[in-house]
């Protein structure tokens, strides 16, 4: 008996911590700043049958269970991670990739708190559910107030790419020069700026939301798997900690003009070496080496629009409060051989864009949800064999955060020319 007791106590103490809680988070403290947004790129390892469900902000923890962490106190939570903000990733491997996104209320939050007395820090908490039954583990990131000076992961706030004109797409004659074009960006910490600028031409596949993100806001694996486009030049510069910078944009010698049609310029910003944010794989037992995060972002960067042709006075000339079409244009009849490009001006304070096409019977055909930022799609290829006649008409409606629709655009004919024979 003595023996059999002996033999499950070691068996006890050789099982017990792998009963605890197993899932890894690098970095797993970060400066953030104390003023402001702050974007830190998280990796986390060791899931097994686990997803992850929720995230949240709080100024103190408590012991969820024995061996599964610890999870926000309720009473001090300052908030969560909006959905539009998510852009987590799992892997085949059981590695996940969280953007952890932090809300200006939510550090202003904690800075208050602080005020009042409580520590200068607060924590991220990730929640992770089993997928057999097995109780839910908390994974907590600590969160240093700080200023958004060089202690704090280099990460970008907002980049807006801006011409010589208020229009929302410039429009140029064939052949003629593109207005030049420089790239506002703002930034927490202190670190390279580097990548390049690229073009898409018309006829082209449409970059998705993946295509616009910064690298550094991907999964590892993943940053190989972006679409390229015609490279028209390259920039690497270092950024000080002052917040604010002015990127000069491409050679508009190198913008093309000599085909009518919608081009957009992409602004590529890869991933660079950040002390302050990097992920140690080691450290969360899913492989070796660190994996940059310089430069990370929450959010794709809009491209840049002109337009080479006559398609100006349809834009110009939309009513007050309607969402603005550009391609195709009113009446078009287009090649059923050659792809179906829809695009549309970008709206702000925007989180879904849903486009609707429907037949000449009236029944919908298609129907597509596009994040915020990307403001074209190409069609399916079997959106012609949906119509009878090759006539259809289609229209965007842009949905706030609340999922309700504050800006919807006129309804706009075309008609795919051998569709249906």
């Amino acid at each position: 008996m003595k023996k059999h007791l002996t033999i499950l106590m070691i068996l006890g103490l050789t099982i017990a911590p792998f009963g605890r809680a197993q899932i890894k988070v690098n970095p797993s403290g970060v400066n953030v700043n104390t003023n402001g947004a702050t974007t830190v790129f998280l990796s986390f390892g060791r899931l097994i049958n686990q997803v992850p469900v929720e995230a949240a902000w709080c100024g103190e923890l408590i012991n969820a269970a024995p061996d599964i962490g610890s999870k926000c106190d309720p009473g001090t939570l300052f908030g969560r991670l909006p959905i539009r903000y998510d852009l987590s990733k799992i892997d085949a491997n059981g590695r996940f990739t969280d953007i952890m996104s932090i809300p200006p209320s939510v550090a202003r939050r904690a800075y208050q708190v602080a005020q009042q007395g409580a520590a200068s820090q607060f924590f991220y908490v990730r929640r992770f559910a089993s997928t057999i039954g097995g109780a839910d583990e908390y994974v907590s990131v600590t969160c240093r107030l700080a200023g958004g000076g060089a202690r704090v992961p280099f990460s970008l706030l907002d980049v807006k790419i801006v011409a010589d004109t208020e229009t929302p797409v410039v429009f140029v004659k064939r052949d003629a020069t593109v207005p030049g074009m420089v790239a506002e960006i703002y930034y927490n910490g202190t670190g390279q700026l580097k990548g390049r600028w690229e073009v898409v031409f018309p006829g082209e596949e449409p970059p998705t939301a993946q295509d616009l993100l910064t690298e550094a806001s991907l999964p590892f694996e993943a940053r190989s798997q972006q679409r390229r486009y015609t490279e028209l030049g390259r920039f690497n510069t270092f950024l000080p900690p002052t917040g604010s910078f002015i990127l000069p944009g491409p050679d508009v010698r190198k913008l093309p003009t000599t085909v009518a049609g919608l081009y957009m310029v992409l602004l590529r910003i890869e991933a660079s070496d950040d002390k302050e944010g990097d992920s140690n794989l080691a450290k969360i037992g899913a492989g070796s080496g660190i994996v940059h995060s310089g430069a990370v972002a929450g959010f794709p960067i809009p491209p840049f629009r002109y337009y080479v042709g006559n398609a100006k006075s349809e834009v110009l000339n939309a009513k007050k409060g309607k969402l603005q079409l550009l391609l195709p244009p009113q009446s078009a009849t287009l090649s059923a051989s050659k792809p179906v490009d829809f695009s549309w001006v970008q709206v702000s304070q925007v989180a879904i864009y849903r486009l609707e096409a429907k037949s000449s019977e009236d029944d919908l055909v298609l129907s597509a949800l596009l994040q915020s930022g990307i403001t074209s799609y190409r069609a399916p290829v079997w959106l012609k064999d949906k119509l009878e006649d090759g006539k259809l008409r289609w229209r965007i409606s842009a949905l706030n955060y609340s999922g309700k629709a504050i800006m919807t655009s006129e309804w706009r004919s075309l008609k795919i020319g051998d569709a249906g024979k």
